[in-house]
């Protein structure tokens, strides 16, 4: 057959030439694909490399985190323990301490090594230490501190000599009686002798007037008697030299005070106020002959 009439037959290498590069294609693609997951492999399976890196760094913070929360756990378990020993402790001290007291104050209380033996007493002039003691009626051996100090001053105060009274325990096995005595300021004569009057009125003895002590007279003397009250505020407040002189007080009322310095010179008062002021007047006016000395108006004062 001629080449005219011959069928063209596909060119076999342009089908070749097609084949061999769609082949290199898959192969390109597969060896890159290889080469890829290689260095996937190589680059997680390297110890320097930043997956392995970033592992370690993961791997060291969670184990520091992992100590320190142990650390702080035990840290939080360790710190209840100690405050339960601590708080023990202080239980125990604390009851020991009260048992302690308890145990010292029986022995103090029923003790007789803390006793009463001996009774001291101060102060007093005309009282005797007997007198004292004997008000006070406290047993000897009685423990001290089941002395009543208050009901025991008291018994002495009902001395009608003791102004005020004070006692006060002194250790081991003493007590001690502080009397302060009823000074006399002026004496009224009763039926049965003169009487001691104080500087508040009170009668407290029947008995001799001491030296320089002047006379009251007045209708009811005593402490509720408000002329009695009048005249005692005015002798109480005189200086210490016009005082000594005063021998008689004869007030006719509250606001009428009237007393004699010596014998015979009489000073008129008057009301128991201005007391500083009426006792400068009186020092003044008493250097003056006179029989009758009036300061009653310590301004306009006059002399008789």
């Amino acid at each position: 057959m001629s080449p005219a009439g011959r069928s063209p037959r596909p060119t076999a290498r342009g089908g070749s030439r097609r084949t061999a590069t769609h082949r290199g294609a898959r192969s390109a693609a597969a060896r890159a694909a290889t080469r890829s997951r290689r260095t996937t492999d190589t680059t997680a399976a390297e110890p320097g490399g930043r997956a392995g890196r970033s592992a370690r760094r993961s791997a060291r913070r969670g184990g520091a985190r992992s100590s320190a929360a142990s650390r702080s756990g035990a840290g939080r378990a360790r710190l209840p323990r100690l405050g339960l020993q601590v708080g023990s402790r202080q239980k125990m001290a604390l009851t020991v301490a009260v048992v302690l007291v308890v145990v010292l104050g029986a022995v103090a209380w029923f003790s007789p090594l803390l006793s009463v033996r001996s009774v001291q007493v101060e102060g007093a002039q005309v009282l005797t230490a007997e007198e004292v003691t004997a008000a006070l009626d406290v047993a000897d051996g009685t423990p001290l501190l089941q002395v009543d100090l208050t009901e025991a001053a008291g018994r002495v105060a009902m001395l009608p000599r003791a102004a005020r009274v004070t006692v006060d325990r002194h250790f081991p096995s003493d007590l001690r009686v502080l009397v302060e005595e009823r000074v006399p300021v002026v004496y009224v004569d009763k039926a049965d002798g003169p009487h001691l009057l104080d500087a508040t009125g009170v009668d407290f003895a029947a008995a001799v007037p001491p030296p320089g002590v002047p006379r009251l007279v007045t209708e009811r003397p005593g402490r509720s008697d408000p002329v009695t009250t009048a005249a005692l505020t005015v002798i109480t407040s005189l200086p210490a030299p016009v005082r000594a002189q005063v021998t008689l007080v004869n007030p006719g009322s509250a606001a009428d005070v009237r007393f004699t310095l010596g014998a015979d010179r009489v000073v008129v008062w008057g009301t128991p106020d201005n007391l500083g002021r009426k006792a400068q007047v009186l020092a003044a006016v008493l250097t003056q002959p006179g029989k009758v000395y009036d300061v009653s108006s310590p301004d306009l004062p006059t002399i008789s």
